[in-house]
């Protein structure tokens, strides 16, 4: 499926509200003055707030990225998608893009 590009500017968070922010983006390629953001890299996640229900704190680490582009690289590497999924490290909950630019589609 077609899909808006991910670039830095984009919102994404874990599925607990933990701010998520991409380890590795490409230089060479810019939507709106932002550079895309690549596969294989994972996001870092800041401020989240999980615990277990024995309270004890197990807050998203990072994500890893599932899917991406199949036609569109960068440096041989996929460009994530707004359509792109994620699991978060180390509880496995999914990640939610919230908002993305919405002027350039790929596949």
């Amino acid at each position: 499926m077609p899909g808006f590009l991910l670039h830095l500017g984009a919102s994404v968070a874990c599925s607990h509200g933990g701010q998520a922010t991409p380890t590795v983006t490409s230089p060479s390629l810019t939507i709106m003055g932002q550079p895309v953001v690549l596969q294989p890299p994972p996001y870092a996640i800041a401020a989240c707030p999980f615990t277990t229900p024995a309270g004890n704190p197990l807050p998203c680490l990072t994500a890893q990225w599932i899917t991406a582009a199949t036609r569109i690289t960068s440096f041989g590497m996929p460009i994530l998608l707004f359509d792109s999924q994620a699991i978060c490290i180390p509880n496995g909950t999914p990640v939610l893009i919230t908002a993305s630019q919405t002027r350039v589609t790929g596949i």
